[in-house]
């Protein structure tokens, strides 16, 4: 079998929040006005899938929000996205690898979190087979053809695959294509689906 795993809120806990609240220091705008201001719109999505640079994005991203930051007190506050790595995810990889399954991660993430995870979070490359993401594949989750390219490339059907992710329109977009998906709704969704 081939197991999916999305990243953020699957792998590392993430909270945009802790973003917000770097950028809210750093530039002495309220905390309430970034929250109402920051969107995953356009400028997120063109990121994600690589179709502009990390600088141009910290530019948009915040002429969008409003604020003045330099790109390292912008990459800063990116970084602080990244909570810390579920260890019991880890430990369902290490089984699965053991009994001869393919476990791959499926992420929508870009070249400034790219910098960032593999250092502080090397347990994510080193227990998977591969990794799969939207900026290097110029596409991102929900896009059929980003599920498609995975199973094109591990040589698997989709009736031989399982995807996690704690998004509801990702989960849907897999189903929609016979992968049997699961929404990941905390930290023990994974380890109980296995259990």
């Amino acid at each position: 079998m081939l197991y999916i795993f999305d990243m953020g809120n699957v792998i590392i806990d993430i909270d945009f929040k802790r973003v917000l609240g770097v950028w809210s220091n750093l530039s002495g705008t309220p905390l309430a006005t970034l929250t109402e201001r920051f969107s995953m719109g356009e400028v997120f999505q063109k990121h994600e899938r690589g179709e502009i640079s990390d600088e141009d994005f910290a530019v948009e991203l915040s002429h969008e929000m409003g604020i003045a930051l330099s790109f390292e007190q912008f990459s800063l506050g990116w970084q602080a996205v990244f909570v810390g790595l579920r260890p019991e995810v880890i430990a369902v990889f290490k089984t699965l690898r053991e009994q001869g399954h393919c476990v791959v991660v499926l992420s929508n993430t870009n070249r400034l979190h790219l910098n960032y995870w593999p250092e502080h979070f090397p347990e994510i490359e080193a227990n998977t087979d591969a990794l799969y993401l939207s900026q290097d594949l110029g596409m991102r989750k929900p896009e059929p053809g980003i599920f498609e390219y995975v199973l094109n490339k591990e040589g698997i059907t989709a009736s031989q695959a399982v995807f996690f992710d704690d998004v509801i329109e990702n989960v849907e977009a897999a189903r929609s294509m016979g992968i049997e998906a699961v929404l990941v709704e905390d930290k023990t969704t994974v380890p109980a689906w296995f259990s």
